[in-house]
């Protein structure tokens, strides 16, 4: 074992402990900020009961968002649009303000208030609340069932930011592995083939994410995505700007491309290759940086505390993540398709590998105090628990890389494989001797026939090429298994590739999901503001009953998640007198508040499964007493309604 892996594996203790100290002491001392918006409180407020009509509707967020016509709506209780859709800008100082002017004249009842819009860091948003007129009135409106920027159209824009990421960092950190690492590579057909995916599949990435934005911020219909009035008002906002940025300098991208594989590749002259090499560095970082700057001067690092440094940091953050993770990539397809790799060319992917985690370290350290700020947060958000998870993920690939290291130290001692026996050599060859006797496909391989002889017949040509092809299978697979200290790399190298995928999803969902430091803060406003937090209490019910029919016996069990107004997910699930699952022709639910005359609210869930139904996006629009109703048809005729009062909200 060489006498510098005990030294590394103390200076990466050390490191881990120090970033440990200094991320409990930013996290202790952190203070109050938002880098997400949400909403903080509205006038009136959510439930109210006002005596007259008010003239607009106010919301206020906890940081400036995009609005557009259609980002407030105000709704009556037949469903009717009541407001004249135009939104004032009410904004002050750091008070970020929007309404919404009413028509005259409203009768009384219960009006519901739709809002839509992009947060800064270009996040789509969305909510509802009710308020009331003079009393309670029951209401016909039926909010969207899925969240904003869900669905197949936000399922698709995922897919496209993660393969954008996977696409920048093979592109970035395989194109760094071969000017910083391995010049040679840049003639290797395999490396040029990822490099080249690499930049395809950012490319296509953005283009669908420049196509699939408009849709996903507002309709979700994925139709809206060739809606060129939608594109022209995508162009107009940050992120589309960054998108458009991002493909112009692609086109920046394949011409450095286009030269590392070609121009580069074709120079003999030392002088020559050496300043081509520093003219390419100096392009290709410019060009990097500015890729990973669409994607800082778009998102999180843009806004919330201190976007000045943050908007460096992230893009040094982004090109870290390419220069470890993309180098890792190159170096496996190096190690499977291109095993001659020099071992010089491992060790020098070993120091920048080693760096790149260390500057991960430190940007990643202000990245997690900028966006969770307290112990609270990190571990009571889902953004802490996600940042909780992508940290595990990085110990366990620093820990992987670090025996990746250590096979790398041996790669550098002198090779000592043995020399194969007479004659075990050609057996592993599956080389043939003079007299034509071979072992490879159990048959010999005979010389090309001369002029003077009867030419081989297609049959046997074909299963000659098969031979000649398990030889050459033959002769790789002894020359990987003679050299352990690689097969040793390549696997632990295999190994670091796999958990980088898992940590570059982690990742994509971490950039869209909203910060514990927005989060808590936006549970302070409205604290602040006379709202009152209530904690999730999903409602949890079981209800006996008997239709008076052959197998009409049984219970119902009813959960309503999270329990809370607003959309919750309604399970129920039907068991008979035995406790097996029994499967009932229909099933239907109805939510009343009797003490504000609202409802009954049907719902009517869909079957998944015998004994199972479910429905997603149930409205519950203010807290109070509710009367849960179901209703259980065992047969054609033979039915049954239970109900239950219970506190939702």
């Amino acid at each position: 074992m060489p006498t510098t892996a005990p030294r590394l594996g103390t200076a990466l203790t050390r490191l881990l402990l120090v970033t440990a100290a200094l991320l409990g002491t930013l996290l202790a001392g952190a203070a109050p900020a938002s880098a997400h918006a949400a909403l903080t409180s509205s006038d009136p407020q959510d439930g109210a009961v006002v005596a007259t009509a008010p003239k607009d509707v106010n919301l206020t967020f906890s940081e400036q968002v995009a609005m557009s016509a259609d980002s407030i709506r105000v709704l009556d209780p037949s469903g009717k649009r009541v407001d004249t859709s135009e939104i004032r800008d009410l904004c002050s100082g750091s008070i970020v303000k929007y309404g919404v002017g009413l028509r005259s004249g409203l009768p009384e009842g219960t009006y519901t208030v739709a809002w839509q819009t992009v947060s800064a860091d270009s996040h789509p948003i969305a909510g509802a609340f009710t308020f009331s007129i003079g009393a309670p009135s029951q209401t016909t409106v039926a909010l969207p069932d899925t969240e904003v920027g869900g669905g197949l159209v936000g399922a698709l824009y995922g897919i496209a930011r993660y393969l954008s990421y996977a696409g920048f960092t093979v592109l970035v950190g395989g194109s760094a592995f071969v000017l910083a690492c391995w010049p040679r590579g840049a003639s290797v057909r395999p490396v040029q083939r990822l490099v080249v995916r690499g930049w395809l599949t950012l490319t296509a990435a953005t283009l669908a994410m420049l196509l699939l934005r408009n849709p996903y911020t507002g309709s979700g219909e994925l139709s809206d995505a060739f809606d060129l009035g939608g594109l022209s008002s995508v162009l107009e906002t940050k992120t589309g700007a960054a998108l458009i940025s991002r493909l112009m300098l692609l086109g920046a991208a394949a011409l450095f491309v286009a030269v590392l594989f070609g121009t580069y590749t074709k120079r003999t002259d030392e002088k020559e290759k050496k300043d081509l090499t520093f003219g390419l560095a100096i392009g290709g970082t410019v060009v990097a940086a500015g890729i990973a700057g669409t994607w800082a001067l778009a998102e999180h690092a843009s806004t919330g505390i201190q976007p000045g440094i943050a908007m460096p940091v992230d893009l040094l953050h982004l090109l870290a993540v390419a220069a470890w993770l993309g180098g890792l990539t190159t170096l496996l397809v190096a190690l499977y398709r291109a095993p001659d790799i020099e071992r010089t060319a491992v060790e020098r992917f070993s120091k920048i590998a080693f760096g790149s985690v260390v500057v991960l370290a430190a940007t990643g350290l202000y990245q997690s105090w900028r966006q969770v700020g307290s112990w609270s947060a990190l571990t009571g958000t889902a953004y802490g628990q996600l940042l909780l998870a992508k940290i595990g993920l990085v110990a366990v690939l620093v820990g992987i890389a670090w025996i990746s290291r250590r096979w790398t130290q041996r790669l550098a001692a002198p090779a000592t494989a043995a020399v194969p026996a007479d004659g075990i050599e050609s057996v592993g060859d599956g080389e043939s001797d003079r007299d034509g006797e071979g072992t490879a496909g159990g048959e010999g391989v005979q010389e090309e026939a001369s002029p003077d002889e009867a030419p081989v017949d297609p049959e046997r040509a074909a299963q000659l090429a098969r031979q000649r092809a398990a030889v050459a299978t033959a002769r790789k697979k002894r020359d990987r298994d003679a050299d352990p200290e690689r097969t040793g790399l390549r696997r632990s190298v295999l190994t670091e590739a796999v958990v980088a995928v898992v940590l570059l999803a982690v990742t994509t969902v971490l950039t869209t999901t909203e910060p514990g430091r927005t989060e808590e803060e936006a549970g302070r406003a409205q604290s602040a503001s006379g709202s009152t937090a209530v904690p999730d209490r999903p409602v949890d019910i079981r209800l006996p009953f008997d239709t008076g029919s052959v197998n009409g016996k049984g219970t119902v069990q009813l959960t309503l998640n999270p329990g809370r107004t607003g959309a919750n997910t309604l399970h129920l699930f039907v068991d008979g007198p035995d406790g097996r699952a029994l499967d009932v022709p229909e099933i239907k639910v109805a939510f009343t508040l009797k003490a504000k005359d609202v409802g009954p609210l049907p719902v009517v869930p869909d079957r998944i499964q015998a004994g199972h139904w479910s429905a997603n996006g149930v409205q519950i629009p203010m807290a109070g007493e509710w009367q849960i109703q179901v209703t259980v048809r065992t047969s054609d005729i033979d039915q049954t309604t239970l109900d239950k009062n219970v506190k939702i909200g």
